[in-house]
């Protein structure tokens, strides 16, 4: 039996997405009636859609019976995460051809990399290439050329993206082929020390540059457990993933099974029909689960503006309430890097996913009668993958943790809660992420120091203008006045005044890293300065009190602030590396409780 507050946040996002969702379900049902889309397509469609194939394929295709995958790819060799999959599309055919099927790439995805964009001006479009993403999934799968997809992304708007234009083919099977975190480097907790030495100034650039290289060193997912490896949480609680498959590493044998067994499962998925359709799959409960493994693991804040856009392209309305009343409920079980000392391939060998959703089940604290990849029921994803002469197995997997200093069974979590928080007062209404501030740190009442640009930031606290206690204000970092970049370069200034012994905190309209860590931050505050928010109203001298116990966020003197003009600051920046291209978008890009979004 599910917990009852689980319950009846669930029973209220049914409620409140009845109408909607009912439309996309009636949508998606008329799309399954359809059959096999390419028996629609004329000859001359159907010669153009498997011209490039070989006579193998080209056969098969035409006999409009054997099912044929497409491929989504984010693949690019700039990213780390994404060099692995260059060879899938090839192994995928040769695959799909032994479980007698077809493959074909059905399109190219953009992957941009915030790590190599944080606090640059390629910064502004991160947020704006999910929803492109989800455009470009659309483009290639509108050929209806095929019978079911295999997406292949991991990073921070890449899964999101792919996931919400495949919603919105919800006809279709669909699975998600992660690559894998590369193998661990130096330690997290060295790399978070080397990073804070350059910005008190005590290391130059050479030394910082060697720290990172020997951080981010091979291909693969990025170790710390940010967005990327929160998304393959996701995929892998919300039943996308193979079970145990999210944190293998690349370019090993039990990988490489892997991928030829989620090529084996989307096969027999088309075979079975409608009950294995990423529609029937991806539901209500669903969501809540995807909202519970959040919060149970310590994940991402971008989350809490990326699930609520993909809920809404399957017709399913949530918020920020939600998120923190389950919070409430849901406690804290994992430690990993920017919330503890340990990085995923750490997690993995603990007990790793299958562990956190047998501890969560045992508790009923996971809705386990839901739609998978492969059947129904979570409790298979209790089971990890292992290789017995030579061939894939699944056996049951770890139902005790292997180290408490990384991930504890729900009856014994780090914390009673989940560590985000719904944050409200007359600056409107935001979300903290509490999972790695000390209890201490939580709440902060102090004077507001207003800066327009994380560099302003910076340059005041090498000129020693920072040593008191504060509340560092960013207001126009939303999504329709500049794409809401991460603001990841104000994390290692702050946490090095609050060393210090001083009471700091943030507040702003724009987002943290996924990484969120030790400094108390007001984010996504809606509505955005931009929009008319009163944050854009803030001057320094302020007085601000951030209260993440009691979920208060407020400006103290609220009337002399409110009687001021507001000072639309201008955006004359946006005109440089692209940015233009996307300004027509800011202004129908909707606000951050919404999902940020311009196309849903």
């Amino acid at each position: 039996m599910i917990h009852p507050k689980i319950a009846e946040i669930t029973a209220r996002i049914v409620e409140r997405s009845k109408e909607t969702r009912s439309a996309y379900l009636q949508q998606m049902d008329a799309a399954f009636l359809d059959g096999v889309h390419r028996s629609t397509l004329s000859c001359g469609n159907l010669a153009h859609g498997f011209a490039a194939c070989n006579s193998h394929d080209k056969q098969e295709l035409a006999a409009d019976i054997t099912p044929n995958l497409g491929i989504l790819t984010a693949y690019n060799d700039m990213l780390s995460a994404h060099q692995v999959y260059e060879d899938y599309p090839k192994d995928i055919k040769k695959f799909a051809n032994e479980f007698n099927a077809v493959a074909q790439v059905a399109g190219g995805v953009p992957a941009m990399c915030d790590g190599v964009t944080q606090g640059q001006p390629g910064m502004e479009l991160s947020l704006y290439s999910r929803d492109v993403i989800a455009l470009s999934s659309a483009v290639g799968l509108s050929h209806n050329m095929f019978d079911g997809v295999l997406c292949l992304g991991i990073c921070d708007k890449i899964v999101p993206g792919l996931l919400m234009g495949a919603l919105r083919f919800g006809h279709l099977p669909t699975i998600f082929m992660p690559g894998g975190p590369m193998p661990s480097g130096i330690s997290n907790e060295e790399k978070s020390q080397i990073r804070q030495a350059f910005a008190e100034g005590k290391i130059g650039r050479a030394e910082l540059l060697k720290g990172e290289a020997d951080s981010y060193h091979s291909p693969g997912t990025c170790t710390f457990y940010g967005t990327a490896n929160s998304n393959q949480m996701l995929m892998e609680i919300m039943g996308l993933h193979l079970p145990g498959s999210s944190f293998v590493n690349p370019n090993t044998e039990l990988r490489h099974l892997l991928n030829k067994e989620a090529v084996k499962v989307l096969v027999e998925n088309i075979k079975i029909g409608k009950s294995r359709s990423l529609a029937a799959i991806f539901d209500e409960k669903t969501v809540v689960n995807g909202i519970i493994g959040l919060l149970a693991t310590g994940g991402s804040t971008n989350h809490t503006i990326h699930l609520i856009a993909i809920a809404r392209a399957a017709g399913i309305i949530i918020n920020w309430d939600d998120m923190s009343d389950l919070s409430a409920v849901i406690p804290l079980i994992t430690r990993m890097y920017p919330n503890g000392a340990a990085d995923v391939n750490h997690f993995h060998a603990a007990g790793g996913m299958g562990f956190v959703i047998h501890t969560l089940l045992e508790k009923n604290l996971l809705h386990e009668d839901v739609n998978t990849i492969i059947g129904k029921g979570l409790a298979k994803y209790t089971q990890e993958p292992q290789i017995k002469d030579g061939a894939l197995i699944w056996v049951e997997g770890a139902k005790q943790t292997l180290n408490t200093s990384i991930v504890r069974p729900a009856s014994e979590p780090f914390t009673a809660d989940g560590g985000i928080k719904l944050l409200k007062g007359n600056l409107g209404r935001s979300v903290i992420k509490t999972a790695a501030v000390e209890p201490q740190h939580r709440i902060v009442e102090a004077p507001a120091i207003v800066f327009h640009e994380q560099s302003d930031l910076i340059a005041a606290f090498k000129r020693g203008e920072l040593d008191k206690d504060f509340i560092a204000v960013v207001p126009f970092q939303g999504p329709k006045f500049n794409g809401m970049p991460e603001l990841h370069s104000l994390t290692p200034t702050l946490t090095v005044l609050q060393k210090k012994g001083f009471k700091v905190g943030l507040v702003t309209d724009g987002r943290m890293s996924g990484a969120s860590g030790k400094v108390p931050a007001a984010i996504h505050l809606t509505p955005e300065a931009f929009d008319g928010g009163l944050i854009g109203k803030i001057q320094t001298g302020d007085l601000l009190r951030l209260d993440s116990e009691n979920g208060i966020l407020e400006v103290l003197n609220e009337k002399e602030v409110a009687e001021r003009t507001f000072n639309n600051k201008a955006n004359d920046q946006h005109f440089l590396f692209g940015r233009e291209l996307f300004s027509n978008l800011r202004a129908s890009v909707s606000q951050s409780e919404e999902g940020a979004s311009f196309i849903l």
